[in-house]
C-alpha cells in the first residue's frame, strides 16, 4: 500500500466488544428516561422519538441538539452513568492484537471520555490507547457528521490518508472513507461500501501489519 499510516483509529461501543454485552441498551433505556424527564412526553413515546432523531439527525443527542436545544453535558452524563464493568470482561487477546499494532492508537467515540475510560479499564485495554478523542472534544458534533471527523483530524495534526478507522457502523464508515481514511468495518456482516470487514475485532493485527508491510 502506497499511503503512509501513522493512526489507527477505534470506535468504543460495540467495536471494541460485542453487541451482545448489551451496554447499548443501557444508553439506549437510559436516553428514554432523560427523554421522558427533560421533555416530558410519555414514557412509550420515548424509544420512537429517539429513533427517529437517530435515522434523522445521525445520532439521537444531534437530534435533541437541533430540536430541543438541550444541554448536551446533562445529557451525557446522564446516559453513561453506570458501570459498564457489570456487563464487560477483560479481553487478553485483544489486548494483545492492539500491542502488536505499531501505530498511534486512539479512541474516536460519539460517547464521553469517560465513559470510554470506564469501558477500557473494564476490558484493561486502558495502557494500549494513547489518546481519547470524544464527542465534546470536537464541539457536540457525532459522528457521521463529516464535521467530527475533520475536528478529530485537527486535533491529531494528521491527514485522513494517514489514518485508519474501525467501526461498527457502516454509516459512520462512509464519511471517513470519502474523506480518504481507510476504513475497517468490524461484525457478522460485509459491506462492499468499506475497503475491510473483521469478524472479530482482535483481527485488526493482522490487517494492519499487512497494509504497512
Amino acid at each position: 500500500m502506497t499511503r503512509e499510516l501513522r493512526i489507527i483509529l477505534f470506535d468504543l461501543d460495540e467495536t471494541l466488544y460485542p453487541p451482545s454485552a448489551g451496554l447499548m441498551e443501557c444508553i439506549h433505556r437510559r436516553m428514554d428516561q432523560w427523554i421522558v424527564s427533560h421533555l416530558k412526553i410519555p414514557p412509550q413515546e420515548a424509544p420512537i422519538l429517539r429513533q427517529r432523531l437517530y435515522r434523522q439527525y445521525g445520532t439521537s443527542m444531534s437530534g435533541l441538539l437541533a430540536e430541543y436545544h438541550i444541554d448536551p453535558d446533562d445529557f451525557l452524563h446522564y446516559v453513561h452513568d453506570f458501570d459498564p464493568a457489570t456487563r464487560l470482561r477483560p479481553n487478553p487477546t485483544l489486548a494483545q492484537a492492539l500491542s502488536h499494532i505499531p501505530l498511534q492508537r486512539v479512541i474516536f467515540t460519539n460517547g464521553t471520555r469517560a465513559h470510554a475510560q470506564r469501558v477500557l479499564k473494564a476490558l484493561e485495554l486502558s495502557a494500549l490507547f494513547e489518546r481519547i478523542i470524544d464527542v465534546v472534544d470536537v464541539g457536540y458534533v457525532s459522528k457521521p457528521n463529516p464535521t467530527a471527523y475533520h475536528r478529530a483530524m485537527a486535533l491529531l495534526d494528521a491527514s485522513p490518508q494517514s489514518c485508519i478507522l474501525v467501526e461498527d457502523s457502516v454509516r459512520n464508515l462512509l464519511p471517513a472513507g470519502a474523506m480518504g481514511m481507510v476504513t475497517v468495518l468490524v461484525g457478522e456482516t460485509p459491506d462492499p461500501r468499506v475497503m475491510y470487514h473483521l469478524r472479530d475485532v482482535a483481527e485488526i493485527a493482522d490487517l494492519v501489519n499487512h497494509l504497512i508491510r
